[in-house]
């Protein structure tokens, strides 16, 4: 779940409230997951497939073979060549992409609802068919490192956000960039990509997702003659990570750079994930990233922003979809003439305040309002529908805990939420400072 929540749903055979969405799941007899979100407001349907395998997963040596993965999976098949998908979904007005994370990696297609079956027949086949050649996998290589170079080696936010996270992640492959550390990538090769490729992407690895204008049954069929053909992999293996220690020492980061127009102060918790979590501990973070970094109502732009007027802006989030413990995080811009040492004593006080008064009735009632009222206005967004289950279920969450979400967060209690800043303590922080220097 992310500080937006996630979605209000009822689930299909349970008696769910008026309004909310009904979903179906099942698994296929070759173990792929499948869930079915109605949507018939539009002859329209969203096709995901979610693959239990992300960047955290990689081999180590071989950061960023997952995203490379995902470049090349567009590569084709013996029975699609290059850019016959692509092209397909172009002709019929539809719209695709893909994109990889620490733990899942999806590829989606939104087309009217009569090009579904098309649409699961190429996806199931480079499930299992992709073809790669030397030929095709040395340009991509280059084009995943320029996107790098782009993206991060050339912005100094970018470079700040991927020394912090290597900090807070002494042992856990969190630490490592989701794109890859450049003189891997350089080395990434065929080999590389088909090994992780076989490994990982089979129908029991998997999470079949349509949200859109079809029923169950009718996507059951159509799921058995198309992604049912696609045999298992045997001896799956279990996905066992590297634990990372308890912190012991808190973490600086300081990054200089004459580019750097607006300094910025970050911080970076260790804390439990919806998955890793004890009950009711994961939606007191996310209640309380919001009660702390609303925009004009949390306790940080009260406190920084209109009391003290120490800083321009002031938020907080919570990063809790993952299947290992991952990040709380904090971000603030220092007003004219304010250091980024005197903001961070500022914030100091205020998360020592927090944690001795905790939260009012009332702010814990305007963040519970924004959660809920955030997972409302995505159901009306089939994407949104369809990436907060397939997200929940790459994690190791259940459909049952998606739908549960909404009552769960009601029913935190204020103590709750102040007993969670107990994770937000000096030793378990890593906090980054961005600012400029004379050229």
């Amino acid at each position: 779940m992310t500080t937006a929540g996630l979605v209000l749903a009822g689930a299909k055979g349970e008696s769910a409230a008026e309004g909310m969405v009904a979903i179906s799941r099942f698994r296929l007899a070759n173990g792929l997951d499948v869930v079915v979100i109605p949507d018939h407001r539009t002859p329209v349907v969203t096709h995901m497939i979610w693959y239990r395998a992300g960047a955290a997963d990689e081999p180590r040596g071989k950061t960023g073979i997952a995203h490379f993965l995902e470049h090349l999976m567009f590569k084709g098949t013996k029975s699609h060549p290059e850019g016959e998908f692509s092209r397909l979904v172009a002709e019929l007005g539809g719209e695709e992409n893909a994109f990889t994370s620490n733990d899942y990696t999806a590829y989606f297609q939104r087309v009217a609802k009569q090009h579904l079956r098309k649409m699961m027949e190429f996806e199931a086949d480079r499930m299992r068919g992709l073809v790669l050649s030397d030929a095709v996998v040395d340009p991509e290589r280059e084009v995943v490192l320029e996107e790098r170079r782009m993206r991060t080696d050339s912005v100094p936010a970018s470079q700040l956000g991927e020394a912090m996270s290597a900090a807070a992640f002494v042992n856990h492959p969190y630490g490592a960039p989701i794109i890859g550390w450049k003189p891997e990538i350089e080395s990434l090769n065929r080999a590389d990509a088909l090994a992780f490729y076989q490994r990982f992407y089979a129908p029991n690895n998997a999470i079949l997702i349509i949200a859109g204008d079809v029923e169950a049954e009718e996507v059951r069929a159509l799921a058995e003659k198309t992604y049912g053909k696609n045999k298992p992999t045997r001896d799956l293996p279990a996905r066992v990570r590297p634990k990372e220690p308890d912190p012991v020492a808190a973490r600086k980061i300081v990054l200089s750079d004459q580019r750097v127009e607006q300094p910025v102060l970050q911080r970076m918790y260790l804390t439990p994930s919806y998955t890793t979590a004890k009950p009711g501990e994961a939606e007191a973070l996310d209640i309380l990233a919001q009660a702390m970094g609303a925009q004009s109502t949390g306790r940080l732009n009260q406190r920084l922003v209109l009391e003290r007027k120490l800083a321009v802006s002031a938020s907080a989030w919570y990063s809790g979809t993952a299947l290992d413990d991952h990040l709380f995080g904090i971000y603030a811009v220092p007003a004219q003439g304010v250091t980024l040492e005197d903001l961070e004593d500022a914030l100091d006080e205020t998360l020592a305040e927090m944690a001795e008064t905790g939260f009012s009735d009332a702010e814990l009632a305007r963040a519970k309002t924004r959660l809920m009222a955030d997972a409302i206005y995505q159901r009306d967004s089939q994407s949104a529908l369809a990436r907060n289950f397939g997200a929940a279920l790459s994690t190791g969450l259940t459909a049952e805990q998606v739908i549960e979400w909404p009552g769960l967060i009601e029913r935190v209690p204020g103590s709750a939420v102040k007993e969670a800043l107990h994770w937000l303590v000096k030793k378990r922080s890593v906090t980054g400072y961005l600012e400029g220097i004379a050229p």
